[in-house]
């Protein structure tokens, strides 16, 4: 009975669909551009309850489908001119019955409407690819006496009576399908555009703490739960080296091997030592029982030796080693074990959580790593617990993507850490902490300025805000 009656309600309200939503653009606009920021254009997308499909419109992606079962609004889609996008009548429960795969699927205010989330969730399954992305949009418990108000004075669309699903609802819900929910945001106080008002509402309080919680919009991101690997990998680990002459051989005799097999790739960067002269030596001293690429790079900065080292890599996986081993190399395999199990697919080294030998890190930088761990958290919107801790992991394939994506940023990261954090946000991968016992260094001295870096570090972190945060 339920869904006849919003059957019929859609029904009705196709022929006045386009009008509707262009009375209320600056609502459903801001929807497209949250959804449209994580689609990418080689991504095909697939949106369920696609209406009048506007917000498939709006994406910039390679293919684009969209499903809704009511016949009235598949046909005012198709009337709207919308070019690129195959428009079908189909239930959202029989969403599997669509013979591809999708790299992102978007239910957007759909959840509210449908019978059975759970099984709408089951349905999607076997259309998402096994990297792929679901993005869900739901309106937010806190708004429904709110948007019953608007329906009952003529401010809204008058709508049948729906389900008000909070966001623990709907990330169990995705759980007992067979999804994991990484990523929750909100967005949206004020639904209409009053100028400069609305901006200063929904760009810069909306994505404050504490007022986020009044948002009209949340969004949830899932993936397919991992599965049992089954295929082993070769990894590339990529060891930037400055001033590092007494670190080179402990590095090589003490990085384990595992997986399908270990390239070490040694970066030197302008050392006043032997650091260069030391790296040549190792790499013929240890060719015949280790694979070792060893180069000098062109540039300066250590975000200049790491995208030198991942486009020589050839493993399947890349890694960072700092050379002054403050991060064991014992300890490297257990990132490979983090990816390839589907654990994250960002998988970044955590300093800060078991206690550190005694000279490991000063107080003044313990502070500043904490103060940007909670900064960095909120930027990207999933835990991250120590932005500098140099070790950092992901696949080649989704290193290849962030390279394509890197024009949203440009080459603005010094460092090389947040170039890797920042895309991954982009792309939409699952960031996961992987803690590690920082020990003392046993050679040399750090090359981290705690002052002139941590200016650059807040300089970067306004970058993030302005790109991230409050993006238009």
């Amino acid at each position: 009975m339920r869904k006849k009656i919003f059957y019929e309600h859609f029904e009705k309200l196709a022929n006045r669909r386009g009008q509707s939503r262009s009375a209320r653009s600056y609502y459903w606009n801001s929807i497209t551009k949250e959804c449209a920021f994580f689609v990418h254009e080689d991504d095909t997308v697939l949106e369920v309850g696609c209406g009048s499909g506007d917000l498939l419109a709006g994406l910039q992606c390679s293919k684009k489908v969209g499903i809704d079962f009511s016949p009235a609004m598949i046909e005012t889609a198709k009337q709207r001119g919308h070019e690129g996008i195959d428009f079908i009548c189909l239930e959202a429960e029989r969403a599997s019955e669509l013979e591809e795969k999708f790299d992102v699927i978007i239910l957007s205010n759909l959840v509210g409407v449908v019978d059975d989330v759970q099984s709408v969730f089951d349905q999607l399954k076997s259309i998402v690819k096994p990297q792929g992305r679901i993005i869900i949009n739901y309106y937010s418990q806190l708004w429904e006496p709110i948007l019953k108000f608007g329906s009952l004075i003529g401010l809204r669309d008058r709508i049948p009576n729906q389900n008000w699903l909070s966001g623990f609802d709907i990330q169990n819900l995705l759980y007992l399908s067979g999804f994991d929910t990484y990523r929750k945001s909100k967005s949206l106080i004020l639904p209409y555009n009053i100028p400069i008002i609305s901006f200063l509402v929904n760009k810069i309080l909306a994505r404050l703490p504490l007022f986020r919680q009044l948002c009209l919009n949340e969004f949830v991101h899932a993936r397919l739960q991992p599965s049992v690997p089954t295929k082993e990998y070769k990894t590339s680990v990529i060891i930037p080296a400055r001033n590092e002459a007494g670190n080179i051989e402990a590095a090589i005799q003490r990085l384990p091997d595992f997986g399908g097999g270990v390239e070490i790739v040694y970066v030197e960067g302008n050392s006043t030592d032997n650091t260069w002269e030391v790296i040549q030596e190792m790499a013929k001293k240890y060719q015949d029982s280790h694979e070792i690429q060893i180069m000098q790079q062109d540039g300066k900065g250590k975000g200049d030796a790491v995208r030198k080292g991942f486009a020589a890599a050839t493993g399947d996986i890349l890694m960072i080693l700092d050379a002054d081993l403050t991060v064991p190399p014992e300890d490297i395999p257990k990132f490979y074990d983090a990816l390839v199990a589907g654990k994250g697919e960002f998988i970044n080294g955590c300093r800060l959580i078991y206690p550190m030998e005694s000279k490991a890190m000063r107080f003044l930088n313990m502070l500043g790593n904490k103060f940007f761990s909670y900064l960095f958290s909120w930027l990207i919107e999933q835990p991250i617990k120590d932005t500098l801790c140099g070790t950092k992991v992901l696949f080649a394939e989704d290193y290849q993507k962030l390279i394509a994506n890197r024009k949203y940023f440009g080459e603005f990261d010094p460092f090389g850490d947040f170039d890797l954090i920042f895309g991954a946000f982009k792309l939409n991968l699952k960031i996961i902490d992987l803690p590690i016992r920082y020990r003392d260094r046993t050679y040399g001295d750090t090359n981290i300025s705690r002052f002139k870096h941590g200016i650059i570090l807040l300089r970067m972190c306004w970058f993030a805000a302005r790109k991230l945060k409050f993006r238009s």
